[in-house]
């Protein structure tokens, strides 16, 4: 239940709160205030804000999930080639609807950005789950670390042939927008085309991303009487403790950086998904403090659908539909508020009827 919880929390920052809270900070204008609605806001580049880790969050616990259904396929006598069979399908399906959300029904494919997020959760997760089936935990974290030293290496040394001189840590030096450049299908929308933040190089160390959440899948999975809930909150604790460590000394070598997904930034956005994971297992799973979580597991257990919902659907205008009138006696800073409340709601309430007629999107 800690799973779909975390992960619903993480969800409803894409479900409008992020804007929410802007507009909230916006009411009281001061130096917290601000610095709050600044962290609902990717950084340009280097550096890391909260806006950053939804996203590296979802994948980490995409990984969760796995061992979890893995020994359910293995408990059910699915063949070897069938777990291949549905991993390849699953990350498919991921990346075809990546494309549907970038507007491929539109046809316009010779504009088409092939790269997404949810291409990037599908191809990440992929390398992790075949990882994971074919080696033990021993093998897998010494190639999770072979991955971020590599990378690492190749990020500050090997810059883009195509931009002679340039830093191989800026966007435009970066061997990662060389390769997109080369390789990389349909059209690119950032730098004036030159480079992707979901491209295919930088998807090698997401690979590790969803490693560490599978790590702690196995964790969690470990029978009570060999290890106990707490026993495994300190654990996670400690992981977030050390990556945050390895991250803030390696930000002096390769800085913390989403774009490139660094190796730094894949350390930094797993100590807080293990804090966080850490955090949410004990409240709901160990103490069994649950009765709270209905909201979040709601928007959790159909995080993808609201995802892609939200390019769908018309919640703006049925918000405004609904709030709109409300909105129009508010002075703008609190009408900014009552839609972006209106919104979260009207999509929340989308959510919870899926929930009540127990229709879910699975992948």
């Amino acid at each position: 239940m800690s799973l779909d919880t975390l992960r619903g929390f993480d969800m409803f920052f894409i479900m409008g709160l992020s804007g929410l809270i802007v507009s909230i900070c916006a009411l009281w204008p001061n130096p917290i205030t601000n610095a709050i609605a600044e962290q609902m806001s990717h950084v340009d580049w280097d550096g890391l804000r909260h806006h950053d880790t939804i996203f590296p969050l979802f994948l980490f616990l995409a990984g969760v999930s796995f061992p979890f259904s893995y020994a359910k396929q293995q408990s059910m006598g699915a063949s070897r080639k069938d777990i291949y069979w549905k991993i390849f399908r699953r990350a498919a399906v991921l990346i075809l609807l990546g494309m549907v959300y970038n507007g491929l029904f539109r046809l316009n494919f010779e504009n088409l950005r092939v790269a997404s997020v949810l291409a990037r959760i599908g191809l990440a997760w992929m390398g992790a789950a075949l990882l994971y089936i074919n080696f033990g935990v021993k093998t897998r974290a010494w190639i999770a670390g072979a991955i971020l030293v590599v990378y690492a290496l190749v990020s500050k040394f090997v810059g883009a042939p195509d931009v002679p001189g340039a830093d191989p840590l800026s966007m435009e030096g970066s061997l990662v927008g060389y390769i997109d450049r080369l390789f990389l299908p349909g059209r690119l929308l950032y730098l004036d085309g030159r480079f992707d933040p979901e491209g295919l190089l930088s998807a090698v160390p997401a690979v590790v991303t969803a490693m560490l959440g599978m790590f702690t899948g196995e964790l969690i999975r470990l029978p009570q009487e060999k290890l106990s809930g707490e026993r495994k909150t300190l654990y996670m604790l400690a992981g977030a403790v050390v990556l945050g460590v390895v991250a803030w000394l390696g930000n002096y070598f390769v800085p913390i950086n989403k774009m490139l997904w660094s190796s730094t930034f894949v350390c930094a956005v797993g100590s807080y998904s293990l804090a966080m994971m850490a955090l949410f297992y004990y409240i709901v799973d160990v103490k069994g403090w649950q009765k709270w979580t209905l909201p979040f597991r709601v928007v959790g257990m159909n995080s993808i659908t609201i995802y892609l919902a939200q390019s769908i659907i018309g919640f703006s205008g049925i918000a405004r539909f609904f709030f709109g009138g409300v909105a129009g006696l508010c002075s703008e800073p609190w009408a900014a508020v009552v839609n972006g409340a209106g919104f979260v709601l009207v999509c929340w309430l989308f959510l919870y009827f899926l929930y009540r007629q127990k229709i879910f999107l699975k992948v």
